[in-house]
């Protein structure tokens, strides 16, 4: 059976990138399938984001973007690609080019019929130093807080079947969304592998999420989510077997 597969690409202010990602991205997946789709989600960007996208749409039959009058922020735009996915398979990385859509072909070659995700990981990371002691101090509270059994939470470049989203459900509209979607998919039982990928400098624009002036905001931001996922659902299942001790 033919593989069928969506990439995207989240953008906001990426008008010097994400032309050149997406005729990667078209490159590679029509190498690999003639079923495939290229999608953009423009999420207000006030740059020329737009103008760049009308152009590559008339030139590429297989791209389609969709286009957010306001910022919806980070997840925003995850759960925007995410929801107009038509393939079977998602692939996805940012459309600043710190990741090479190139190496959705090295996902795809990892998936097999028992794996329901195939996650990045970085090899090294291509940041300036301060976004590097974050991105590890990050990483490492992350894991701690949330049990997850993975290398790296914060690699955007990903494979996931459709049928995931038929169980999880996402819900943040910052960052952060990449904590929620990992930690839904592996709590769910969904089954992954991982694949070291390259991380390149950003060469146009600047961080929408790991910056100091944000730190704060993502702090709170995971605090929540560790209540809801990791509290509650502990809660919840200690609840019948309380129950039964009563009853008892």
């Amino acid at each position: 059976m033919p593989l069928s597969i969506t990439a995207f690409f989240p953008a906001y202010n990426d008008a010097g990138t994400i032309a050149s990602m997406v005729v990667t991205a078209d490159r590679t997946l029509r190498a690999i399938t003639d079923d495939y789709e290229v999608i953009v989600v423009n999420d207000g960007s006030p740059d020329h984001t737009a103008d760049v996208l009308a152009d590559l749409q008339s030139r590429y039959e297989h791209l389609r973007v969709v286009t957010h009058k306001k910022n919806r922020g980070y997840g925003g735009a995850l759960r925007s690609g995410f929801a107009n996915a038509s393939k079977e398979l998602i692939c996805y990385t940012d459309g600043d080019a710190q990741y090479d859509p190139r190496e959705f072909k090295l996902l795809v070659d990892h998936l097999t019929d028992d794996v329901d995700m195939v996650q990045g990981y970085k090899l090294e990371r291509g940041d300036p130093l301060h976004r590097k002691v974050i991105g590890r101090v990050y990483h490492t509270i992350v894991r701690t807080m949330f049990g997850l059994p993975i290398r790296d939470v914060d690699c955007d470049l990903r494979l996931i079947r459709r049928h995931v989203f038929d169980e999880v459900e996402l819900t943040r509209d910052s960052g952060v969304i990449c904590v929620e979607m990992m930690t839904k998919i592996t709590q769910a039982g969904f089954k992954l592998t991982e694949v070291p990928v390259h991380h390149y400098h950003r060469a146009y624009g600047q961080s929408q999420f790991f910056n100091f002036r944000r730190v704060g905001r993502v702090g709170i931001d995971l605090i929540q989510l560790w209540f809801e996922l990791v509290l509650l659902r502990a809660i919840r299942r200690r609840m019948p077997s309380s129950r039964a001790r009563r009853e008892a």
